[in-house]
């Protein structure tokens, strides 16, 4: 059986000053095939968030790629996004939650969820028909759950499930274990940002990673 096609998704840092990060979003969607951007937000003003949604929207659909917003469905929705991404962690009834925001999203637009923190939870959002699901981001206060646990939690769901999993890799030398797990898609964040060389030597190392460890996209 062949590996399904893996493509890179980028997790953007946290976004206050859209005009500062808008060059190095731009260079960084021009680096590479990037699938999609998910865009954090800091920001509890919704009318200040659909305005940097707006602002940097742009910037990633032209290159061919979708906007993703970590938050509310409302706010990608006036923004402009092509989906929003929810994190359930911390949701006493995620099932709700899901069903009210795909009711805002779709036909048209992706819902993701993350924040999954067994898989029992995950297959309870599979269940809400999400469009992707995401394994190993960081937690709310910036940890990161060990490399060796997302790699088995993605691999488990890659191997069983239809929709597609995202697979967040902490550094680079984890993009090429995950391509080849089967994941759909391996997120890269602060990794690619704070790379020494910059956003774009980075997004190139880590599609050059999934390129070796998975077939071209038949």
């Amino acid at each position: 059986m062949t590996k399904p096609f893996c493509r890179l998704y980028l997790v953007s840092p946290a976004v206050t000053d859209p005009r500062a990060f808008a060059p190095v979003l731009k260079a960084a969607c021009a680096a590479g095939d990037v699938a999609a951007v998910l865009l954090r937000l800091v920001t509890d003003d919704e009318r200040a968030a659909v305005n940097i949604v707006k602002d940097l929207a742009p910037i990633v659909q032209d290159a061919g790629a979708a906007l993703i917003v970590a938050g509310p469905a409302a706010v990608a929705v006036r923004g402009g996004a092509d989906g929003a991404h929810l994190d359930i962690r911390s949701m006493e009834e995620p099932a709700g939650v899901l069903e009210d925001a795909a009711s805002q999203l779709r036909p048209q637009r992706i819902l993701g969820v993350g924040g999954l923190k067994s898989r029992h939870i995950a297959m309870q959002a599979g269940e809400a028909d999400v469009d992707y699901v995401m394994f190993g981001e960081p937690r709310p206060d910036g940890s990161i759950p060990p490399a060796s646990e997302t790699l088995e939690r993605a691999g488990w769901w890659a191997a069983i499930f239809s929709i597609p999993c995202v697979a967040f890799a902490p550094t680079l030398d984890d993009v090429g274990p995950l391509a080849a797990a089967g994941v759909e898609f391996v997120a890269l964040g602060d990794a690619a940002w704070t790379h020494p060389a910059g956003p774009a030597e980075a997004i190139s190392e880590a599609l050059a990673s999934i390129a070796a460890n998975v077939p071209a996209e038949p």
